[in-house]
């Protein structure tokens, strides 16, 4: 345990609760059927730390971002922060501490080989994040953050955005940013079409559309040489949109003209490469 604490940079002051963000539910389980209920009852798996170690991580990494790139707008930065806090990198982070060898498993799972499954590798990552919290409060949080979730990982997002090269996904960040905010959810359609065969031109309009009825009126359109590039750059600039307006209830479109929209194609290519 001692090795892993020096890897995260905190010795705890409260062992327990590192043992818990290392506990699996199927440990937990195995001590219940196998009738050692006194055993069980002292044991409690890593899931309500996970919850807890999501949320931390995210404000952690939200707040270094914002102090560290002022000049990025919340599309900017919810993209990059949603690559650093997704389950693939926190996977990679755990399997660089060598958090997989900590894990508390039941001998079925540990035959499984569910050590190194990716999904609860990046779920107890969370769940030591939330442990690290309730020990130490938001700075250690902050310090791991800084030196193993973003490190490289940050500053390559950050050449990645200003090259204008496919670091995320612009739709899943819209729709991210909607259900967060209780918006709606984004609706995609193709308005208009153009250009020869093999070298054909799509326009999108995305809206949103609340729980109950019908969609509002258009907030962005986007161009693409593919339905999908033209969603993707409709999302993204929605997303630039939104982040000037307070709320987007009831607004109509600031939409621009088809010349404008032409006049960008290129660049909207470039900025919407996130799907093939």
């Amino acid at each position: 345990m001692k090795e892993l604490e020096a890897a995260l940079g905190h010795g705890f002051a409260d062992p327990e609760l590192l043992v818990r963000a290392l506990t699996h539910r199927s440990l937990v389980n195995q001590l219940a059927h196998a009738g050692k209920g006194e055993e069980a009852g002292k044991q409690e798996d890593n899931e309500r730390l996970e919850f807890l170690g999501d949320a931390v991580l995210n404000l952690a990494v939200a707040e270094a971002l914002c102090e560290s790139h002022p000049e990025w707008r919340e599309g900017e930065l919810t993209r990059v922060r949603a690559q650093l806090v997704s389950r693939e990198h926190m996977a990679r982070v755990a399997e660089t501490m060598g958090l997989g060898q900590h894990l508390r498993l039941s001998r079925g799972e540990e035959q499984g080989g569910l050590r190194g499954r990716s999904t609860v590798l990046s779920n107890a990552m969370e769940a030591v994040m939330g442990a690290l919290f309730l020990d130490g409060g938001l700075e250690p949080v902050r310090q791991f953050a800084r030196r193993q979730v973003m490190g490289e990982a940050a500053k390559q997002l950050a050449r990645e955005l200003v090259s204008g090269e496919a670091l995320g996904n612009y739709k899943s960040a819209l729709q991210e940013r909607l259900q967060a905010r209780r918006e709606g959810t984004p609706v995609y359609r193709v308005t208009d079409e153009s250009g020869p065969p093999h070298r054909r031109r799509f326009l999108v309009e995305v809206r949103l559309k609340p729980e109950e009825g019908e969609p509002r009126e258009p907030v962005a359109e986007g161009w693409g040489s593919t339905k999908k590039r033209a969603e993707q750059d409709a999302a993204r600039r929605a997303l630039e949109k939104l982040a000037l307006d307070t709320s987007v209830h009831g607004r109509s479109s600031d939409r621009t003209g088809s010349k404008t929209l032409r006049d960008d194609e290129a660049g909207a290519d470039a900025m919407a490469r996130s799907e093939p």
